[in-house]
């Protein structure tokens, strides 16, 4: 289990461990999976909901949208893109096998730093993927959260911000609808 002692403060060490909890997790259930999607999905989730800061993401991901929005939007939003998400990237994750995934070289935090990159790299005998997560320090807590994971140079805020604002064009700026339609979508 991810020790929050020790990824509180160092945003470095909080993805590295995150990572080894992330393969143990794959490594339980790769060889049940799909029998065991539910379970795998939970714990999925699980790690992501501690690490992952899903409600500033959706309210990013909703632009304009989400300030016009009412709180119970916001709040169904937030769940259906977090399920959605944990869904379509544990699908994605368990397949992975025989990769080795590296931390960069880091650079020294400084005091009242809020934000900070760290990236990574997936490496395999043919190729090699980075990996970028955008980390934000909370003023409550002082715990580092994900908001943002460029893979491959895809940033995946900006793809999900224009899926939900084409998806509200269409509809008219129907917001219900597009919340409705967004897991049918992510699939």
């Amino acid at each position: 289990m991810v020790s929050a002692a020790n990824t509180a403060s160092d945003p470095y060490k909080k993805i590295e461990e995150v990572t080894v909890e992330l393969l143990n997790i794959i490594a339980a259930h790769r060889d049940s999976y799909p029998e065991t999607e539910a379970a795998y999905f939970d714990r999925l989730d699980q790690l992501l909901a501690a690490h992952v800061d899903f409600g500033f993401i959706a309210r990013n991901v909703m632009g304009s949208y989400g300030r016009s929005s009412s709180p119970k939007q916001r709040a169904l939003f937030a769940r259906t893109f977090r399920d959605g998400l944990v869904e379509t990237y544990g699908r994605g994750l368990i397949g992975y096998e025989n990769q080795k995934i590296v931390l960069l070289p880091t650079e020294p935090l400084v005091k009242g730093q809020r934000k900070v990159t760290v990236k990574q790299e997936i490496r395999s005998a043919d190729n090699v993927y980075p990996l970028e997560y955008t980390l934000f320090r909370s003023k409550k807590t002082g715990e580092w959260m994900v908001v943002n994971v460029v893979i491959n140079g895809i940033n995946l805020g900006k793809t999900f911000r224009n899926q939900f604002m084409q998806s509200a064009q269409r509809s008219g700026g129907n917001i219900d609808k597009v919340i409705s339609g967004w897991l049918t979508s992510a699939e």
